[in-house]
C-alpha cells in the first residue's frame, strides 16, 4: 500500500494551486500505464525530481526516483523518500543501488534518473552516466527521456530560493522511448538519449511564454539563447 506518496502529490498539487503554477505537461502518452521503465530527465533545479514525477501522472505512475544518500539522511526529508520507496544511492557503493533500481524495474516499477549526476549550471544537457541505458537494458524496459524547464526560476545552483513566485510557467516533456538490449552498445544508447534529452530541451525553452523582462533576469536563460548563464564550456 501506498500511504505516504499519494498524500505528498496531493500536497504538491495543493501548493501549486496556491502559486498558480502555468503547468503545461505533454508527452505522458510515452509513459507506459503499466510494467517497468526508466524516465531519464534533465537537471536544472533542486525540485526537478518534483515536476518529473509529475509528468508521470497523467499515466498513472509512481515514480521511484534514485537520489544520494544524503538527502535520505536528513531528518525531515529522509522519512519521506523512504515512505515514497525512493533508492538511496552512496557514491562509494553504486552497485547496490544500481541492483535495487533493476530489481524494481523487474517488479514493474518506474525509476525516475538524472543521468547528468549534477545541475547543469549552463541550462543545457551535461555529458551523461551510462547507468540510465545500462539498467534499462538489464531489466529489458523502456528509457524514456525527458526534459523540464522553468524550474531553474525557483531554485537552481549558485541562486537564491525563490519558492514563493506566483504565476511561473512549467514546462514538462516526455519523448518516444528508447528500447536498449543487452547486445547494445550502453555508450552509443547514451548518445542517442543525450541528443533526444537536448531535443526535448530546445522544444520546450523555444515554446516556453515568457522571456527575462530585465537584463538582471536573463541568469535563468542559456548563453546559446541570449542569457547570461555560463556555456557548457565555462561551466566545467
Amino acid at each position: 500500500m501506498e500511504l505516504v506518496y499519494p498524500p505528498v502529490v496531493l500536497a504538491a498539487k495543493a501548493m501549486f494551486r496556491v502559486l498558480d503554477l502555468r503547468l503545461r505537461v505533454d508527452g505522458a502518452e510515452h509513459i507506459p500505464a503499466t510494467g517497468g521503465a526508466v524516465i531519464a530527465c534533465n537537471h536544472v533545479s533542486y525540485l526537478d525530481f518534483v515536476f518529473c514525477g509529475l509528468g508521470a501522472q497523467p499515466a498513472g505512475r509512481l515514480v521511484r526516483f534514485m537520489a544520494k544518500q544524503e538527502i535520505f539522511a536528513n531528518r525531515i526529508a529522509g522519512p519521506l523518500m523512504r515512505g515514497m520507496r525512493h533508492i538511496p544511492v552512496d557514491r562509494g557503493a553504486g552497485k547496490t543501488s544500481y541492483a535495487e533500481a533493476v530489481a524494481r524495474l523487474r517488479a514493474g516499477e518506474v525509476v525516475g534518473v538524472f543521468p547528468e549526476a549534477t545541475i547543469s549550471r549552463s541550462f543545457t544537457v551535461k555529458a551523461l552516466k551510462s547507468g540510465a541505458v545500462r539498467m534499462a537494458a538489464e531489466a529489458n524496459v523502456p528509457v524514456v527521456p525527458m526534459a523540464v524547464w522553468g524550474t531553474q526560476r525557483l531554485w537552481t545552483k549558485g541562486r537564491p530560493r525563490r519558492l514563493t513566485q506566483r504565476h511561473l510557467p512549467i514546462s514538462i516533456l516526455a519523448g518516444a522511448p528508447l528500447r536498449p538490449a543487452a547486445a547494445d552498445d550502453p555508450d552509443a544508447l547514451t548518445t542517442e538519449l543525450r541528443a533526444r534529452m537536448s531535443a526535448l530541451l530546445d522544444k520546450v525553452q523555444a515554446e516556453y511564454p515568457e522571456s527575462p523582462a530585465t537584463d538582471a533576469e536573463r541568469w535563468w536563460l542559456p548563453a546559446h539563447l541570449g542569457g547570461t548563464a555560463p556555456t557548457p564550456g565555462e561551466a566545467a
